[in-house]
């Protein structure tokens, strides 16, 4: 069975960086295309970027040049190095891991980002 597990989320002051991990067991992760999402308070749930089996990548417009996603394959994890962060930020975060035929597929359980002015 899929399970995709986030780490990394915290409390950090505005301007400041964290590195948000998503552990993938259950798949083949090197052949999937993964991404990360979030949900602001009060907001729906947002694509943030997203990683295809080759390297390719989408940024959302509101985290471009600020936030870095990739993987490791042989570690089965995805990453996302989040930089000048702001409060807006703040939002549960979730790994997602797309279909075969590019939809929306499995998702972990978030971790809570909570960035302070």
């Amino acid at each position: 069975q899929v399970q995709l597990v986030e780490s990394g989320g915290g409390l950090v002051q505005a301007g400041g960086s964290l590195r948000l991990s998503c552990g993938a067991s259950g798949i083949i992760f090197s052949t999937k295309t993964m991404g990360w999402y979030r949900q602001l308070p009060g907001k729906q749930r947002e694509m943030v970027a997203r990683i295809t089996s080759s390297g390719s990548t989408n940024y959302a417009d509101s985290v471009k040049g600020r936030f870095t996603i990739s993987r490791d394959n042989a570690k089965n994890t995805m990453y996302l190095q989040m930089n000048s962060l702001k409060p807006e930020d703040t939002a549960t975060y979730y790994c997602m891991m797309y279909t075969l035929w590019g939809t929306e597929g499995s998702w972990g359980q978030g971790t809570q980002v909570t960035v302070t002015s």
